[in-house]
This record gives structure tokens, sequence and C-alpha cells, in this order.
């Protein structure tokens, strides 16, 4: 359903709102860091509180996951589990709001209640379009009135001297709008390759999450994600395998397989995964961790700041005695609302992160040099040094461009300082900014869409969130032309490298945490079958095809190379693996999980390459392989590729 457009007002009316706009956050630009800074210590003393629990439910008695609870007009939410389970802290005398897309949205009084069970009624179709017209008429109304009292307080004479002294570089991006500003970098697939042509694929690992949850976030939501928004290989490393440890020098084990590729089964598909070394938590390093996190006016929703403090308050609760942390928030400016402190001072940390509250501009560059700075101050030589950022990535003052965030990052990275980047929110989610921060600052990226993803992330894989066991890891494939016609890497798309920088120990790539997981998929055209994606160009009339080498007459179908630093390294080290022709017996659940979850990622990208993907043989093979589903992520797949499959029926 379009909108109609909205008439632009006069030149002489866009002229003035500019100025006025100017004005008006060039004040907020000024008051930011109190908003940051000093209004979490203004906060009155809460009344009595519960722990309220209960079940969400469908008018079916089926559980739902994913429904929204929040304590009405606050900031503190939460969200229920794969079985429908909730838990939040309210007042007594609070008021709980239950919504999920798709449901009516049911408030129910607290009153004491220390169990609340909900049943949720579905909507009709009819019942959505409706709702979705009023919210967007009401979105409409709330713009004109903010524009009015923009008007307004541009006319304060306080104000307009505020404004002509401020010397802050302010724009737009802090204003409301209707328009949806989220940013995902644009991805351009990988096609087929044949090995005569370009014999080595090199690209660096991806341990990243992020695209995953946020494709759930759209399809719970009741709508397809953007295509630039499925970035494959982070939804196939969302979930673990069962690799085995490893077990001798190196700090991770490596496997591979080799079968049919589902949605084109004349293809093959190579499965590599690597399985990074589990290590107990009483086991891990000391951590120096500071938490940057973004209390602008854009983190007011409840899914931002709310859940961020949500996040944080697990990850404390994971903290021991000689783990420190420090608190840097940022807004219109950056500042220190925690120094330093031990882990066993969990009420000290957890009372500066509950007092924190959001307004204001965004001085995310400023915030990061000040984090970093921290860091440093508080260096551990064998330990765990790390920036935690939480934010939108809607950053507007200062150092604000991704070319600037991206370079300021890469000047702190030599200081031994590990960037993790955890995403919040929607409307204004700034992917491109966050995936390349982490990228750049030799971290991850997860994007936290409620509070069963921050468990999963900071408490379920806290030592591979925080915890790098290797660096700069990146993986060689040449492919032997006797058996491979062509061959694509699936996904992985911004992180390919030049044959030469294998070997380069300057060149950066990505880092493997304590316990995880890494898998990487290649489509092959064999040797003999016919393919419309096969180059179709005349022979040469100067140079005749490369002569072959004597190992090309073996059964080797491709070697596969790893390069790797310690954390603390500045040499690699290599690590050599064949795949052979022989094959690897029956496929194993790794296998048909993986290329389930790719297959369902070249349909949600309306791929090239889907050729005959379905979402029939998704679920086939993501049925066939959910026996290994420890926290329930891999059931929660099947129905999200249940919606997607009924959304797509009605396009």
């Amino acid at each position: 359903m379009e909108l109609p457009e909205k008439p632009h007002p006069p030149p002489e009316y866009q002229t003035r709102r500019t100025m006025r706009n100017f004005g008006i956050l060039a004040m907020i630009g000024l008051a930011s860091l109190s908003l940051g800074l000093s209004a979490w210590s203004q906060q009155p003393a809460p009344t009595t509180t519960l722990i309220v629990k209960g079940t969400v439910a469908d008018d079916l008695s089926q559980p739902l996951q994913g429904v929204s609870i929040t304590l009405k007009g606050t900031t503190t939410a939460t969200t229920t589990d794969q079985a429908g389970h909730y838990e939040i802290e309210v007042p007594a005398d609070g008021k709980l709001v239950y919504t999920l897309a798709g449901y009516e949205t049911k408030e129910v009084n607290v009153r004491g209640r220390l169990r609340i069970d909900v049943t949720l009624e579905s909507m009709t179709e009819l019942e959505m379009v409706v709702l979705m017209e009023e919210e967007m008429e009401e979105m409409k109304a709330q713009e004109e009135v903010l524009y009015d009292q923009a008007a307004d307080m541009a006319q304060s004479p306080a104000f307009r001297v505020r404004g002509a002294t401020s010397t802050s570089s302010l724009g737009y991006a802090t204003m409301p709008a209707t328009m949806n500003r989220e940013e995902y970098a644009p991805i351009n697939e990988s096609g087929f390759v044949m090995p005569q042509d370009e014999p080595l694929s090199t690209f660096s690992i991806d341990v990243d999450r992020a695209a995953y949850s946020n494709v759930r976030r759209f399809i719970n939501q009741g709508q397809m994600p953007p295509n630039d928004a499925v970035r494959i290989e982070e939804m196939v490393n969302y979930f673990a395998y069962e690799y085995p440890q490893p077990t001798g020098e190196h700090p991770f084990s490596i496997t591979t397989e080799i079968g049919a590729a589902p949605w084109a089964p004349e293809h093959k598909l190579l499965h590599i995964g690597l399985q990074g070394l589990k290590i107990d938590t009483e086991d891990l390093p000391p951590s120096n961790l500071v938490f940057l996190i973004d209390v602008s006016g854009s983190m007011s929703a409840p899914n931002k700041l709310g859940l961020v403090k949500s996040s944080m308050r697990m990850l404390v609760e994971q903290l021991r005695p000689e783990d420190r942390v420090a608190m840097v928030v940022y807004a219109g400016a950056a500042g220190v609302v925690l120094e330093s402190t031990s882990g066993a001072e969990k009420g000290k940390i957890l009372d500066a992160l509950e007092r924190l509250q959001a307004g204001g501009s965004t001085a995310g560059g400023a915030g990061i040099d000040l984090a970093y700075s921290i860091a440093r101050k508080h260096y551990m030589e064998e330990g765990n040094n790390r920036v935690i950022l939480c934010t939108d990535g809607d950053f507007n003052v200062g150092t604000s461009s991704t070319g600037g965030l991206e370079r300021l990052i890469e000047e702190r990275r030599g200081d031994g300082i590990f960037l993790t980047t955890l995403g919040y929110g929607m409307g204004n989610y700034q992917d491109s900014k966050m995936e390349i921060l982490a990228d750049k600052g030799n971290g991850n990226y997860a994007y936290i869409d409620n509070a069963q993803e921050a468990k999963k992330v900071l408490v379920n894989e806290f030592g591979g969130t925080l915890f790098t066991i290797a660096k700069d890891v990146k993986l060689q494939l040449e492919f032997n032309p006797k058996f491979v016609q062509a061959y694509r890497l699936i996904g992985y798309e911004n992180r390919r490298l030049a044959a030469e920088d294998f070997n380069d120990d300057t060149k950066d790539a990505g880092e493997l945490g304590a316990g995880h997981t890494v898998t990487a998929l290649y489509e092959i055209i064999p040797v003999g079958v016919e393919s419309s994606f096969l180059p179709n160009v005349d022979e040469l009339k100067y140079q005749a095809s490369g002569s072959l080498t004597p190992a090309s007459a073996t059964d080797e179908l491709v070697t596969v190379k790893f390069r790797y630093k310690k954390p603390d390294g500045v040499r690699s080290q290599l690590m050599t693996h064949v795949v052979t022709m022989e094959g690897s017996g029956d496929l194993t659940n790794n296998f048909r999980w993986s290329s389930a979850v790719a297959e369902f990622g070249l349909l949600l990208r309306e791929s090239t390459y889907a050729q005959q993907a379905n979402f029939g043989s998704v679920l086939e093979n993501a049925m066939a392989a959910k026996s290994y589903d420890p926290e329930g992520y891999r059931a929660e797949f099947i129905r999200l590729v249940e919606s997607a499959s009924l959304m797509a029926r009605k396009d």
C-alpha cells in the first residue's frame, strides 16, 4: 500500500523551518551532556516492585515468541522466549502492555500479582490494514506537532541566544521523521568463476550474527526484509554446529563435507566448518571492559535504551571480581558516568546503568574516542581489553560519516583493544555503520531485537562474544579444474580478499572467539554439467589454457589453507586441509542445516542464483537436521521459514 506523497511547503517556509530546526538542535547539542550524564542521577526513588512471570499464548493456546511486554509509560520492557515465557520487574501498581505484530494489543493491570498469563487474539487482515493506516496517520500528525513545537521554542529569547552561540555541527538526522531511514550496504553477490581464470578464492572469516536476528525482526513484524539486509553467511553462522573440539597446537578444528546443493541437485555444495576452542568461564583471562552507550534522543524507545539496560544487566551478572568495567555515554557530547570498577561491585555498576536516560543528538565519534582512552588507561597486559558499543548507529554530530568512523576505529585498533558492537532498534537503524565498525575494530557485531537475543549473545555465547582466541583468520581455496568447472562462495561478499592478501600479515581479517563456530559454503559446478552460469566467451587467439600440474591428476577436489594470528601476535600461522572426491558418506546434520539456512537466504534475497530454491526444500532439510537444538534456535528458524512462506504466497 503506497501512501500519498506529502506536499512540499513553499521555499520560504523550508528556509524558516531549517533555521528553526538548527536553533533547536543547537540547544539540544549544548544540553545533551546534562541529559546523558546528569539526568541519570535525578530519577525519583522507585516504588515497591515485583518480579512478574507468565506465559503469552495465541487464541489456539499456542505459545507466542517475541511478544513485547512493556511497563506502560516507561522504557522497561522484555519479550517472550520460544515457549512464550517472560519475566519482568515492575511496580506493584503498574500496567503491562503486550504487543505482537498480527495480534491485538492487550493492557493488564499488575495489582500486586506475581504471575500473569495472557492470551492475544489474532487480527484479521482487514484489521491489520486499518491499524497500519491509523499508525501512519498518527505518525504524520505527530510530525506536524513536533515541527510546530520547534517553531514555538525557537522564538524563546533564551533559546535564540543558545542557538546563536553554538558552534555544534548538527544536521537533520536528530529530527523525527515518518520515513524509514534504516541503512544497509549494497550486496553484490559473488558469481561463478572458473578455476582456470581465478584459481584462488580468498576471504576473511565472519563471526557476526546480526543479519539473522535483524531478518527475524522484519519477519516477526509481518514484512520481508530488504534484500541488502540478508547477509547469508551471518544467517548460517547464527547457529551452533556439532564440530569436534581442536586437539592439536591450533586453537580451532577444521571440518569439511561435500554433497548435492538442495537448490541445484546437479551442483555440489562444499561445507567448511571451524570450531574455536571452548574455554570455561573461570579460566578466561580478566577483562577490562568499557561500556559505550548511546543515550541520544533516538535511543529513547523501549527496544533501544530499555533493551540496552536489560542486555548489560545480563553481562554484568557474568563478571568476576578480577574483571573491570567503566561506562561512557554520549549524546551531543561524551562523558564518563562510571570510572573503571571491579566486577565485584555489581550494585554500583547496575546503579549507574539504571539511571541512564535518553535525550539529545549523537556525537558517536567523541564517544568512541573517549571509550578507547579509558580502555587504554586501564589496559591489562594479559587480559581481554574491549569496548562494547550499544547504539542504533545513528551518529550525526562530529565524526559521523562511515569513512570518518572507519578511520577513527582503525587508528585505535593497534592499541590491542577489541570492539564489540551491539545494535538496537528500528526505523533509523544504521546497519552498514555498525558492521564496518566491528570489522575495522577487530571485533564482532550482533543485532539485539529482544531479551532472548541479548541472553544468547552475552550469556550463552559469553566467551565467543568477548574473548578472542585467533585474529586475522583468512581462508584461501584452490580448486582442481579436473573436477571443477566453476565455483562461487555463498555470502561473504564484503569479506573477499585479493589472492596476495592471504600471505600479507598486514592485511586485516576476522576474529574467532572462544567456542565460536564459523561455517562457509561453496557451490560447485562439476565438470560435464551444463549451466547457464558458465561464461560464454570465444577461444583466445594469442594464448592457450595453462598446463596442469601432476597434482591435478589426483582425486583432490580442493585444497583449503588457513592463516591466523594469536590475539597478541603479529605473524600468522598456516594450516592446510585437502578435500578429496571420495566424499564423506552420509550427509551430516551440520551440512543439512547450513544448506537449509543458505537456501532460505537465497529466497529472501531474491538471488540470481536461487535456481530451484523453494520454502518446501528449506523446511524439509531443516526438519531433518533440527535434532541438535539445545537453546531452541532451530525450532524458531523453522517457524520463521513458515511465516515467510505464508507472506511470500500473499505477494
